[in-house]
């Protein structure tokens, strides 16, 4: 009977043992879902996507008005292309395809006009180097210069009055350029009489006005900047840089003879 009342005992201790490890619910029924468990990380197609907020278009302001004067890139209708740095003279070199337009860079007065391509590789003179050019004293004070040009426009003339956009000639590559491909001499400075030829050539550097010009900032001035330089090197500076020409050649030395038509009459 002992060993009987043990077994039963060891039963159910085994029945319980079991009934406290199943889960809560029914007896003999599982609480367990039978379908896949959820994820803790939702799924992609589950996530919404990120909405842009939406806002108007940005207003596009004018440039700022730094000047009463109204400016001209002074090259019309071409693809460009010019140097920013200074190099030997403050002056660019703007390339672009032979007989584009050079125009009037701000309104204002014809001043010196050059028809004739003088310029020889034999004399390099300082004077012609600019080869075909015209000259433009702005409305603003400034003097402008465009030369290398192929031909200069018809009625330009000194004392006629421009406009800032106005065809004054066209692009080639007179001078010193003749090697080189089509471009426009483009130089700021200021008016001096005509034996002062390296002022007109250049005194100011047009890189940061030639941007603003060509970027839609018509009013940006080189006013300022040309009163500064002459201040501070005076109205007629001396020439510093590529002044002189080459010497002349030498004439070959002539040995002098007795004239045939003096007759030698002797001692």
């Amino acid at each position: 009977m002992r060993s009987g009342t043990a077994l039963w005992r060891s039963m159910g201790l085994v029945l319980l043992t079991a009934a406290c490890s199943a889960p809560a619910g029914v007896a003999g029924v599982s609480t367990e879902s039978s379908g896949p468990r959820p994820s803790a990380v939702p799924s992609a197609s589950h996530v919404a996507a990120p909405v842009r907020p939406t806002a108007a278009d940005p207003v596009r302001l004018p440039p700022p008005k730094v000047s009463p004067y109204k400016y001209a890139f002074p090259v019309a209708g071409c693809h460009v292309t010019y140097a920013r740095k200074l190099l030997v003279l403050p002056k660019t070199t703007i390339w672009a395809a032979k007989g584009c337009a050079f125009v009037a860079p701000v309104a204002g007065v014809v001043r010196e006009v050059n028809i004739q391509n003088r310029w020889a590789p034999s004399t390099d003179r300082g004077a012609d180097r600019e080869g075909r050019f015209v000259t433009v004293l702005g409305d603003d004070g400034v003097l402008y210069l465009g030369g290398h040009l192929d031909s200069v426009e018809a009625g330009i003339r000194p004392g006629v009055k421009v406009k800032a956009g106005q065809r004054l000639g066209r692009v080639g590559n007179s001078g010193n350029a003749r090697d080189t491909g089509p471009n426009l001499y483009f130089a700021i400075t200021w008016v001096a009489p005509p034996k002062f030829w390296w002022i007109r050539r250049g005194m100011v550097e047009p890189w940061n006005y030639l941007d603003a010009w060509w970027a839609g900032n018509p009013t940006f001035s080189p006013r300022a900047a040309m009163a500064s330089v002459r201040k501070r090197v005076g109205a007629l500076p001396a020439c510093s840089q590529l002044c002189a020409g080459k010497p002349p050649a030498a004439q070959p030395h002539k040995t002098h003879g007795p004239n045939p038509e003096i007759p030698n009459l002797g001692d």
